[in-house]
């Protein structure tokens, strides 16, 4: 079986419809660390990763928007002092796309 991780994204278009709860549950299932938060009616992934100083939580932010420019899918990147915020979800549909749960499990990866 392929690992989301291990999955590449497909072009997302507008008209596509975004993923409903009952596909969403095994796809999270995939990527346990995540939560699945809803904001302004959209659902949305999210964690936290937490790291020692400035410095790193800046590297790994800097890791994920080169890995964001690399399958031209972006999140929102929140960076503290000691942790990063990574939030996936797509734009155009206003919702979550299975691109979302793959770039989740590649956040992952670069955090491991």
């Amino acid at each position: 079986m392929t690992t989301l991780s291990q999955q590449q994204c497909t072009p997302c278009h507008s008209d596509a419809d975004a993923l409903t709860t009952a596909q969403i549950r095994p796809l999270l299932s995939q990527i346990p660390r995540w939560q699945l938060t809803e904001d302004e009616g959209i659902y949305r992934l999210q964690r936290r990763y937490d790291f020692n100083n400035f410095i790193q939580a800046i590297a790994f932010t800097n890791r994920i928007a080169e890995l964001a420019e690399q399958y031209n899918h972006h999140p929102s990147l929140l960076t503290e002092w000691g942790r990063v915020t990574v939030t996936w979800w797509t734009h155009s549909i206003d919702g979550l796309h299975q691109n979302d749960f793959i770039m989740a499990a590649k956040t992952d990866q670069a955090y491991d």
